[in-house]
């Protein structure tokens, strides 16, 4: 995660087990704007695919509809509830070599319009990435507990920030 600018909102939270991401991922997204870029950044295995599939069952989206875009690097999932956001975009950059390399899968008319952009593995395409955005970072902290920290430097995120403080065992 880069450093933290002087007017961030940040927070971490713990979870200790998979069972807890339905609550962090309602919350998240009842605080969500209607065009959010969210980056998951964390080990493999961190849980960043189990998130975004909590972010779309909070939304009324199958998870088991969501899998994790590896080889495809972006899955498009309508939402079925009717507001501002119709999609959700859950991108996966790992197979990406740079930005430049973007244009080639479709990654602007995936992230054009109302939508939430979930991008694993962000890092990849450090140059593309909006300036606001929320950075989230999962780390794992023993076989089932994880960290969430949550990182936002504009105040459209300060919702977000302040509802995952509700969440888990937090600091920050």
């Amino acid at each position: 995660m880069p450093s933290i600018p002087d007017k961030a909102l940040s927070c971490s939270i713990r979870i200790a087990d998979e069972s807890e991401l339905p609550s962090v991922a309602l919350a998240l997204a009842a605080a969500l704007p209607e065009r959010a870029f969210v980056t998951l950044e964390g080990d493999l295995g961190a849980g960043k695919t189990t998130f975004v599939k909590a972010i779309a069952a909070a939304v009324g989206i199958d998870p088991g509809e969501v899998l994790s875009p590896t080889f495809g690097l972006i899955h498009v999932y309508d939402l079925p509830r009717s507001g501002p956001t119709a999609r959700l975009v859950h991108a996966d950059m790992y197979r990406l070599g740079a930005a430049a390399d973007l244009h080639e899968t479709g990654w602007d008319d995936a992230i054009a319009g109302p939508c939430w952009v979930f991008v694993e593995w962000p890092r990849r395409i450090a140059a593309a990435l909006p300036a606001d955005r929320l950075d989230l970072t999962i780390d794992i902290d023993s076989e089932t507990g994880r960290t969430i920290s949550a990182l936002a430097t504009l105040p459209v995120y300060g919702p977000a920030i302040s509802s995952l403080k509700t969440c888990g065992n937090r600091s920050g």
